[in-house]
């Protein structure tokens, strides 16, 4: 499959839509922006409001990157967004988490997981994509389990890269260097 809108080449790029790139880039391995920043600085005033929620929620709110992560490979399954999964398995990697987990969420199994913590995370990023609501029961227990902030900052993390799937998915965006496709159809 290829990806129904390409990258601009960088030698193409106008200074602003460089700096931009050069800004998301950098805090990902440098070069050019890849996933849906690729897409989005042809908008860059998009790119670059989307790069600056995204990072916040990844690493300025209460919520714990293991949690995020979690979250993230579970809506990337959910919609089996490609290379939001190639993306955030990486980090899940880098931060050392369990790989048995990330293989049963992979597979569409519910994985084994261990604390209240990532039982009710996965919980929610599950109802949330599933059956498009957080019922009230479930609610109650992430305010016990999380706190009602970090209940707010998870479901806002879950938004946000919800958007991320759906965007990836319909602009087919490729796995980078023509890698292959990670998730089970």
């Amino acid at each position: 499959m290829m990806a129904r809108i390409e990258p601009i080449p960088m030698d193409q790029m106008t200074s602003v839509q460089k700096r931009i790139n050069d800004e998301i880039a950098g805090t990902r391995g440098g070069g050019a922006a890849k996933g849906p920043f690729a897409l989005w600085l042809r908008t860059p005033e998009l790119a670059d409001k989307a790069n600056a929620f995204g990072s916040y929620l990844r690493h300025q709110t209460s919520v714990p990157q293991n949690l995020v992560e979690l979250a993230v490979l579970t809506i990337a399954r959910a919609y089996s967004a490609q290379y939001e999964w190639h993306a955030h398995i990486a980090t899940w990697g880098k931060l050392g988490l369990d790989a048995e987990i990330a293989e049963a969420i992979k597979v569409g199994k519910k994985p084994s997981l261990k604390t209240d913590e990532d039982k009710i995370v996965y919980a929610i990023t599950k109802m949330i994509t599933e059956e498009k609501e957080l019922d009230e029961q479930t609610y109650a227990k992430s305010k016990t389990i999380l706190g009602e902030q970090m209940t707010l900052e998870l479901v806002t993390i879950i938004g946000f890269y919800t958007m991320v799937a759906i965007v990836l998915i319909a602009f087919q965006v490729d796995i980078p260097d023509g890698g292959q496709n990670p998730l089970p159809v």
